[in-house]
């Protein structure tokens, strides 16, 4: 049986103004800060620089981010019944700022040590992260009732993810570099990508001060009942299975980005341009997705940038034997797919709370985003995880000297399946779930 989506025909609202869409969008520094940083260096920092083993190193970096599953409708529920929800966005964004930084200055010499502070910091700066990210998240819903303007929305934030992921994930590993490596580098680095947070803290608290607010009338009265209420819109459950699914693929990618460079492509400097790669081309694929939406419809468009990912991944395949510019080319084309799939999930995600607006009369956005956050930060969590198993399996050896020891064929092949095949069956797998949703008009809507 085909489920009922939420409807495109709804009651069309002014044009937001540039100065709104720039300033929520900037939230996406913060979001693109720690979505991407701790994927990209935590699982190396442990493994290659604190000498932990691959396992344990997994479990350090999925357990802290597990817990958001937890605190996440936490979260929402709180800020849901808060007047406003941008007072969440300055004190959780400077207080993340400052323990993001925590996260990469281990104080201690041992590796047992030295991952359990990082374990520690982590999970404080998960929880924090959540008071940022879940009201952050559940805005737009708020912002505008416009089913395309939604999506003009979402296009400036996935701009700015966009530009987020490529000065914090391809210049935290430039920062270790250049600063020293090891310890004192990872110290530098976490520094800098913390003060990206403050900074995209205060703008988009700044830049959202005149935005106008459109909330519901009345919220359930428990939170019981909201978990409830969202695990019955069925739009929105299917939208979430896929966006896990694939947020775990992506973050098995992410994790793997250090160890591809060193031990498949051999680059020092591999990691940086990788990541330029991946996401300076996304930003001038915006407006055609934009385009493809308009045509095709989100879900339509969200399953071809789905099937560009994974076909690109797929090709990485034959990275071992092919000229690196080559490799930065096809991962520009996984670049061009990861930017359809976030522009296109994100503005669905409004329209399944709308859906649930108008059908119920209840403000919770907070609750289903603060679903969606949690999903999203245990998908991105359980890809290092999964790196990490894959490391385990075929024999990584850990390293305390800062610099990645040499590796077996053995390992380096775990390397290459756990940054192509894993990610690809990952995304394109959970396309599956999508055959539970699909885009209606108004009179289509049950009610």
């Amino acid at each position: 049986m085909t489920t009922p989506g939420p409807s495109p025909v709804l009651p069309r609202t002014g044009v937001l103004p540039r100065g709104v869409l720039a300033g929520y969008a900037l939230g996406s520094l913060v979001t693109g800060a720690f979505g991407t940083v701790p994927g990209l260096l935590l699982l190396p920092y442990l493994t290659d620089t604190l000498g932990v083993a691959a396992g344990a190193a997994g479990l350090l970096v999925l357990l802290p981010k597990a817990w958001d599953v937890v605190v996440n409708p936490m979260a929402g529920r709180i800020s849901d019944r808060a007047g406003s929800r941008r007072p969440f966005l300055l004190v959780a964004g400077l207080l993340l700022g400052v323990l993001f930084a925590a996260i990469f200055g281990a104080p201690f010499a041992g590796s047992a040590a030295s991952g359990a502070y990082v374990a520690v910091a982590f999970l404080a700066a998960a929880t924090a992260y959540a008071f940022f990210q879940v009201p952050y998240v559940a805005m737009p819903a708020e912002l505008t009732d416009g089913y395309a303007e939604r999506t003009r929305l979402m296009t400036w934030r996935v701009a700015v993810l966009a530009l987020a992921i490529l000065a914090s994930g391809a210049l935290a590993p430039l920062v270790v570099e250049l600063t020293g490596g090891g310890r004192e580098g990872h110290r530098w680095s976490g520094a800098f990508v913390g003060a990206l947070i403050v900074v995209g803290t205060l703008a988009t608290f700044l830049g959202t001060r005149k935005a106008d607010s459109r909330t519901a009338a009345e919220s359930e009265p428990s939170l019981r009942a909201q978990l409830r209420v969202a695990s019955g819109n069925r739009p929105f459950r299917a939208l979430l299975i896929c966006f896990v699914v694939q947020a775990a693929g992506i973050g098995t990618m992410l994790a793997g980005v250090q160890y591809f460079a060193d031990h498949v492509l051999f680059q020092s400097s591999g990691a940086t341009f990788l990541f330029a790669a991946f996401v300076g081309p996304a930003l001038l694929v915006m407006p055609l997705w934009s385009a493809a939406g308009r045509r095709w419809g989100k879900l339509r468009s969200l399953i071809v940038s789905s099937l560009l990912f994974t076909a690109g991944a797929l090709l990485l395949l034959a990275a071992p034997v092919l000229p690196p510019a080559v490799v930065y080319g096809i991962v520009a084309v996984i670049g061009a797919g990861y930017a359809g799939q976030q522009v296109f999930a994100m503005s669905m995600l409004p329209d399944c709370i709308a859906y649930d607006t108008e059908r119920t009369g209840r403000r919770q956005a907070g609750v289903f985003t603060g679903l969606w956050t949690a999903g999203e930060t245990f998908g991105l969590a359980l890809g290092p995880g999964i790196f990490a198993a894959m490391l385990q399996i075929f024999g990584y050896a850990s390293s305390a000297t800062g610099e990645a020891a040499a590796q077996s064929d053995d390992a380096r092949l775990g390397v290459l399946l756990g940054f192509t095949v894993v990610p690809a069956v990952l995304v394109g797998a959970a396309l599956v779930v999508l055959r539970g949703y699909r885009e209606l008009t108004r009179t289509e809507v049950p009610s």
